[in-house]
């Protein structure tokens, strides 16, 4: 009886396995069917739900739902290898990402259901233009090319496949390589619209604002991306790489402030070191590296800094002004007053540009005037006696009847020797000259027709040589 009894039992629960095995195999049918029913209707011949399910992909196709609208032909065409249409609109959507191979394969099988059908024929061409424009286009941008892919991307591939990702971030890369960093902004914009976290447009986004020095909102842009993926390479060089170059910016500014410029100037030349394109950033960093090299006295090399921050931005006041200190320190009178007076018509409110001008202008002037020191020989610091005795020598040793062979340059040197004279050896005319008082505001003119120590006016000088000259003494009563 207990034998009975268990078999009884186990046929029960067979039994019941039976019966839900065969539920749940109708609920999936039934599934597939109310699933699937547009779809299969089109297989009975239906145009009304053929019609319905490509209206539902022409609608996923302008909302930019593409996955979407290539799952329902897939299951379309799953359902219906016979579906013509459905291989055409698949091809379609095929062209229009880019995804060429499989899309001339979907064209191909649609023109063997339908050949010779002209509208296929021409989508299928402009497929293959948009493919060769393509490898073109990536194949000039490899070899270096900047300027012709983005014809061949906006006038050709974009045109028959709006769509294609790859086709966008090259040309986005290409007005990165061109600098238009607004247009690379913009053309990521719509990339993340589509997908938030599409890597690459992060990444291309966050340097286009790298390069316009907006780095809080780049530094935003490469965290983002990290946070979808943590070990992208570029993400990671281009995060660490602002905030190493960030940081030795600061450095070079904090040692600016605690007055260690040697140590700032080494900061400077190391951030500029890290991305010698970074035109938006550098160009602060060439100018700070100009302002401590000026206060170090450094003028030639305070020069190159400079320039390299106006070869930037020529229209830098800044710039400008510490270029024509740094010129001062070297004594490029005429560079500083160019500099200057350029400095001070781009901004001629600033007294400060006006005074440094002036004070540059004086120096040219001061170096456009004769070195009576140098003319006789004499430091600026000698002492009345020691003035006396080079004019004197020098006096003897061009006195024209002495130089009988060179009387006229014999004559040019000596007028020189005396005028030399006239204002060293006169202690008010002296200190006015070092002063940087001019010659002619002493009454001076050794130009043309004015100082002439043979006659005429002025001091005059008469020298007794031993033995005599040939043709006799100097005129006037200077006798040694």
């Amino acid at each position: 009886m207990n034998l009975l009894g268990f078999a009884s039992s186990m046929d029960l629960v067979a039994w019941r396995g039976l019966v839900f095995t065969v539920f749940i195999l109708h609920f999936v049918f039934a599934c597939q069917l109310l699933l699937l029913q547009p779809l299969v209707s089109a297989l009975d011949g239906k145009p009304g739900d053929a019609a319905e399910l490509f209206g539902r992909v022409s609608q996923s196709i302008k909302v930019k739902r593409y996955s979407e609208a290539l799952d329902d032909l897939n299951t379309a065409i799953e359902a219906d290898p016979t579906l013509s249409e459905a291989y055409w609109h698949r091809a379609s959507i095929l062209r229009q990402l880019c995804r060429y191979e499989d899309s001339e394969n979907n064209y191909k099988k649609f023109l063997e259901m339908k050949p010779g059908n002209s509208a296929a024929e021409k989508e299928l061409s402009q497929l293959l233009q948009a493919q060769s424009a393509l490898e073109t286009a990536k194949s000039l941008f490899d070899s270096g090319d900047m300027t012709k892919p983005l014809h061949y991307i906006d006038k050709v591939v974009l045109v028959f496949s709006p769509a294609c990702s790859r086709a966008k971030l090259l040309k986005v890369r290409l007005l990165l390589a061109a600098k238009d960093y607004s247009g690379a902004i913009a053309e990521t914009g719509y990339l993340l619209k589509e997908d938030e976290n599409n890597l690459d447009a992060l990444l291309l986004r966050g340097r286009a604002y790298y390069y316009l020095a907006d780095h809080d909102v780049a530094s935003r842009h490469f965290q983002k991306g990290l946070r979808s993926d943590p070990e992208h390479s570029e993400l990671k060089k281009a995060y660490f790489g602002l905030k190493n170059l960030l940081k030795k910016t600061k450095s070079a500014e904090d040692n600016v402030n605690k007055g260690k410029l040697r140590l700032a100037v080494e900061d400077y030349k190391a951030a500029l070191a890290l991305d010698p394109n970074h035109l938006a950033h550098n160009i602060h960093l060439h100018l700070g590296l100009c302002n401590i090299l000026v206060k170090l006295g450094r003028g030639k090399d305070a020069v190159s800094s400079c320039t390299e921050a106006l070869n930037i931005d020529e229209e830098l006041v800044e710039a400008l002004v510490q270029r024509g200190e740094a010129k001062l320190l070297i004594e490029d009178w005429e560079g500083a007053v160019a500099d200057l007076k350029s400095a001070a018509e781009k901004s001629p409110q600033d007294m400060n540009i006006r005074e440094v001008l002036m004070r540059a202008e004086k120096s040219l002037k001061l170096s456009q005037r004769k070195d009576w020191y140098k003319i006789l020989g004499v430091s600026k610091t000698a002492s009345v006696s020691e003035i006396k005795r080079a004019y004197k020598k020098l006096a003897l040793q061009w006195h024209p009847d002495k130089n009988v062979d060179n009387r006229e340059e014999a004559e040019a040197k000596f007028r020189e020797i005396a005028a030399a004279y006239e204002v060293l050896g006169d202690e008010d005319k002296r200190t006015r000259y070092d002063r940087g008082e001019d010659i002619e505001d002493m009454g001076m003119n050794t130009g043309g027709g004015g100082f002439n120590p043979f006659g005429g006016g002025g001091q005059q000088f008469t020298f007794h040589f031993e033995g005599g000259f040939p043709g006799g003494g100097f005129p006037g009563g200077f006798n040694f």
